[in-house]
């Protein structure tokens, strides 16, 4: 898919799709949100807000509130691309979204998840 249509997809489209993701495995809907607001600085009130106006993704991250210092930890492979190695930043961004939701979903630790902080 063209990186344009990714940017210009809906979050709110896309955040169900996490969460079924996680839960299939076991996992939970807080924790798909623990992930989210760690990678992004968002709260719960600030994130809400942005399912709520169907941000798309470049909005989302573009309007993110902090970038967590820690995702330069975030190492592995996505789609068959290795996430450290993505040169589109807003494609990384998303990336690093799409590979913390894999590491729930295959049972890893929440604290190695968010790299040592819980």
């Amino acid at each position: 898919m063209e990186n344009s249509k990714v940017f210009a997809m809906s979050f709110a489209k896309v955040y169900p799709l996490y969460i079924q993701k996680a839960e299939r495995k076991g996992r939970t809907k807080a924790e798909v949100d623990k992930i989210i607001f760690w990678l992004t600085g968002y709260d719960s009130k600030s994130f809400q807000k942005q399912l709520k106006n169907e941000v798309n993704f470049k909005e989302f991250f573009d309007q993110a509130p902090h970038l967590n210092d820690n995702v330069s930890l975030i190492k592995g492979v996505v789609c068959g691309i290795r996430v450290e190695d993505i040169e589109d930043k807003l494609m990384q961004k998303i990336r690093y979204l799409d590979k913390l939701v894999d590491e729930l979903a295959k049972g890893k630790a929440m604290e190695k998840i968010l790299r040592g902080s819980v």
